[in-house]
């Protein structure tokens, strides 16, 4: 049943220590079977079941808080709530209200003490000033954010630097952005001025100043490899047919590099040649620049099925799995809306194994949200993977942007 949102105020906070590896002695708490564990699929050895339900207004990003509490945003409600497990029975105790009044908030992520919020057109950070629970100190990191058009959502992190990274979608299917912001990662310093190693930190132009890294059509989400690489994934265009382009799950991101949208795209499935040897290959719709060619695009590491939609992603490296899930990447699999091959498209979360620092394969990890039969967006299909979180108990986290749940996935053993 769905469960009220409440005002924060009511209960109090207990902090939680994170730990960077989780290391667990006694078997994982479990609820009792319910929907998630019936309908969806997971390998052996692992369990799901829904940790939070009636949540209202589009169930995006996810993240923990000090507290220990997941903090999770309702981009289309404007919200921010917390989701606290304070008796550790494996389901969210009440949905906490914290902040409201956001405009199309998505991409969240805590920094000394305040929380910092992507949204439609800027990035804010909020805290709690009085101790009642709910975040109402709001400050304004920054506005060089492109508005809203097109893609909508805003994803930001805090890089291993100490940098702000943003990234801001296309506001078209397929063209040339007239705002350079658009389809790229943008990097910030902490308090919103321009980092001085930036590309193009004393351009004349302000809105270039924050360009990292471009030709990304929208990175829903990135982060960062064991090695300090940026690794981006890459929602591509539509109109090329049911086959092309390949989503790109893993790209290396480069600094001050172009990679690809919309005159090129990385073609094949699956891991790229090292190094790096299958190339971007022209989308014959668009003519690049002169001067400029597909040998000039970064391509993606590892690529999939076309309109699969990749959004959130985490590493299973504070995961409480076996250690072979240890160095491997999780990603949201929103689905396509768009394709003639309903069942040959999923809305999941796919596994993508690493080894020796390089994705080379990939595995359905949770499955079972598409109705049969159907499109990923059609209405009958039970849910939307949105984000993956790996929580400070080592479990995974999954929001669910159509059903407005959230998924626990632990590991109970052989």
């Amino acid at each position: 049943s769905a469960v009220a949102p409440v005002e924060a105020a009511t209960i109090p906070l207990t902090p939680t220590l994170f730990l960077p590896l989780v290391t667990r002695t006694a078997p994982p708490i479990l609820p009792p079977p319910d929907e998630s564990s019936r309908r969806l699929t997971v390998p052996a050895g692992f369990a799901i079941r829904i940790f939070a339900e009636g949540l209202e207004g589009k169930a995006r990003f996810m993240a923990f808080g000090p507290d220990g509490a997941l903090y999770l945003t309702l981009m289309n409600a404007g919200r921010i709530v917390r989701l606290p497990d304070r008796d550790g029975d494996g389901r969210a105790d009440r949905v906490e209200v914290v902040a409201e009044g956001l405009n199309l908030p998505h991409g969240i992520e805590w920094r000394d003490g305040w929380l910092y919020v992507a949204e439609g057109d800027r990035i804010e950070r909020l805290r709690d000033g009085d101790g009642d629970g709910r975040l109402e100190l709001r400050e304004l990191v920054t506005d060089n954010i492109p508005s809203p058009r097109g893609h909508v959502s805003r994803t930001l992190h805090f890089g291993p630097d100490g940098k702000l990274y943003v990234s801001a979608g296309s506001s078209c299917n397929i063209c040339e952005e007239e705002d350079p912001r658009r389809a790229a990662i943008l990097r910030f310093n902490p308090d919103g001025t321009i980092p001085a190693d930036n590309p193009f930190a004393g351009d004349p132009d302000p809105r270039r100043r924050p360009l990292w890294a471009w030709g990304l059509r929208n990175s829903v989400d990135f982060l960062w490899a064991p090695d300090g690489t940026l690794w981006a994934n890459h929602n591509g265009s539509d109109g090329l047919g049911d086959d092309l382009p390949p989503e790109e799950i893993v790209i290396a991101v480069r600094r001050g590099g172009h990679h690809g949208w919309p005159y090129c795209y990385t073609p094949g499935l699956g891991p790229n040649l090292p190094p790096d040897q299958r190339g971007e290959v022209p989308d014959p719709r668009m003519s690049p620049p002169p001067g400029f060619t597909c040998a000039d695009a970064v391509p993606a590491l590892f690529t999939d099925l076309a309109h699969s939609a990749p959004l959130g992603m985490d590493t299973g490296m504070r995961a409480a799995f076996p250690p072979e899930y240890r160095d491997d990447l999780f990603v949201a699999y929103h689905g396509s809306w768009n394709t003639s091959l309903p069942n040959a498209r999923d809305c999941k979360v796919q596994r993508i194994v690493v080894e020796n620092g390089r994705p080379v394969r990939s595995e359905d990890f949770v499955n079972g949200w598409r109705a049969p039969g159907k499109m990923c967006g059609d209405p009958a299909t039970w849910g939307h993977p949105a984000d993956v979180r790996f929580g400070p108990d080592g479990a995974m986290y999954i929001s669910d942007d159509h059903g407005g749940r959230v998924y626990r996935v632990v590991y109970v053993g052989p």
